[in-house]
Protein backbone atom coordinates (compact mmCIF):
# COMPACT_ATOMS: atom_id res chain seq x y z
CA UNK A 1 0.00 0.00 0.00
CA UNK A 2 1.01 3.58 -0.65
CA UNK A 3 0.09 6.50 1.60
CA UNK A 4 0.04 9.96 0.06
CA UNK A 5 0.35 12.26 3.07
CA UNK A 6 -0.54 15.95 2.81
CA UNK A 7 0.49 17.97 5.86
CA UNK A 8 -1.11 21.41 6.21
CA UNK A 9 -0.21 24.18 8.64
CA UNK A 10 -3.37 26.24 9.02
CA UNK A 11 -3.71 29.82 10.23
CA UNK A 12 -5.84 29.97 13.40
CA UNK A 13 -8.20 32.52 11.83
CA UNK A 14 -9.54 30.01 9.29
CA UNK A 15 -9.43 26.67 11.16
CA UNK A 16 -13.21 26.07 11.27
CA UNK A 17 -13.80 27.08 7.65
CA UNK A 18 -10.79 25.13 6.41
CA UNK A 19 -11.70 21.93 8.27
CA UNK A 20 -15.32 22.10 7.11
CA UNK A 21 -14.26 22.59 3.48
CA UNK A 22 -11.57 19.89 3.62
CA UNK A 23 -13.93 17.32 5.14
CA UNK A 24 -17.05 18.16 3.12
CA UNK A 25 -15.54 19.12 -0.24
CA UNK A 26 -11.85 18.54 -0.81
CA UNK A 27 -11.38 15.01 0.53
CA UNK A 28 -14.55 13.70 -1.18
CA UNK A 29 -13.41 15.28 -4.45
CA UNK A 30 -10.01 13.59 -4.19
CA UNK A 31 -11.62 10.25 -3.35
CA UNK A 32 -13.94 10.63 -6.35
CA UNK A 33 -10.87 10.39 -8.62
CA UNK A 34 -11.09 6.63 -7.93
CA UNK A 35 -7.40 6.20 -7.17
CA UNK A 36 -7.50 6.20 -3.37
CA UNK A 37 -9.26 3.62 -1.24
CA UNK A 38 -9.53 5.72 1.93
CA UNK A 39 -8.58 8.99 3.56
CA UNK A 40 -8.00 9.86 7.20
CA UNK A 41 -7.32 13.23 8.75
CA UNK A 42 -5.20 13.75 11.86
CA UNK A 43 -4.30 16.74 13.97
CA UNK A 44 -0.55 16.84 14.53
CA UNK A 45 0.22 17.03 18.23
CA UNK A 46 2.74 19.78 18.86
CA UNK A 47 4.25 21.39 21.90
CA UNK A 48 3.93 24.76 20.17
CA UNK A 49 0.59 26.35 21.01
CA UNK A 50 0.39 28.40 17.82
CA UNK A 51 1.27 25.54 15.48
CA UNK A 52 -1.93 24.04 14.08
CA UNK A 53 -1.09 21.31 11.59
CA UNK A 54 -3.20 18.56 10.09
CA UNK A 55 -2.06 15.48 8.19
CA UNK A 56 -4.37 13.97 5.61
CA UNK A 57 -3.42 10.41 4.66
CA UNK A 58 -4.77 9.06 1.38
CA UNK A 59 -4.20 5.35 0.88
CA UNK A 60 -3.94 3.69 -2.55
CA UNK A 61 -3.05 0.19 -3.71
CA UNK A 62 0.14 1.05 -5.59
CA UNK A 63 2.43 3.78 -6.88
CA UNK A 64 0.83 3.58 -10.34
CA UNK A 65 -2.48 4.76 -8.87
CA UNK A 66 -0.73 7.64 -7.12
CA UNK A 67 1.11 8.67 -10.28
CA UNK A 68 -2.16 8.62 -12.23
CA UNK A 69 -3.74 10.91 -9.62
CA UNK A 70 -0.74 13.25 -9.67
CA UNK A 71 -0.66 13.43 -13.49
CA UNK A 72 -4.38 13.90 -14.03
CA UNK A 73 -5.96 15.52 -10.97
CA UNK A 74 -3.51 16.87 -8.39
CA UNK A 75 -2.66 20.25 -9.90
CA UNK A 76 -6.29 21.30 -10.41
CA UNK A 77 -7.28 20.23 -6.90
CA UNK A 78 -4.25 21.93 -5.34
CA UNK A 79 -5.13 25.12 -7.24
CA UNK A 80 -8.67 25.05 -5.83
CA UNK A 81 -7.21 24.82 -2.34
CA UNK A 82 -4.75 27.65 -2.99
CA UNK A 83 -7.44 29.86 -4.58
CA UNK A 84 -9.71 29.36 -1.58
CA UNK A 85 -7.23 29.76 1.28
CA UNK A 86 -4.14 31.40 -0.23
CA UNK A 87 -1.18 31.85 2.08
CA UNK A 88 -3.20 31.06 5.22
CA UNK A 89 -2.39 27.38 4.68
CA UNK A 90 1.02 25.90 3.92
CA UNK A 91 1.02 22.30 2.66
CA UNK A 92 3.72 19.79 1.88
CA UNK A 93 3.39 16.26 0.59
CA UNK A 94 5.17 12.99 1.29
CA UNK A 95 4.74 9.53 -0.16
CA UNK A 96 5.00 6.57 2.19
CA UNK A 97 5.11 2.87 1.49
CA UNK A 98 3.37 0.70 4.05
CA UNK A 99 5.57 -2.06 5.47
CA UNK A 100 3.78 -5.09 6.85
CA UNK A 101 5.07 -6.22 10.23
CA UNK A 102 4.93 -9.95 10.82
CA UNK A 103 4.09 -10.92 14.38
Amino acid sequence: MIVYNVSCSVDKSIIKDWLKWIIENHIPEILSCSRFIEAKIYRVVSSKENDITYAIAYKCHNIKDLHHYQANFALDLQKKHLDKFGEKVFCFRTVLEEINIKK
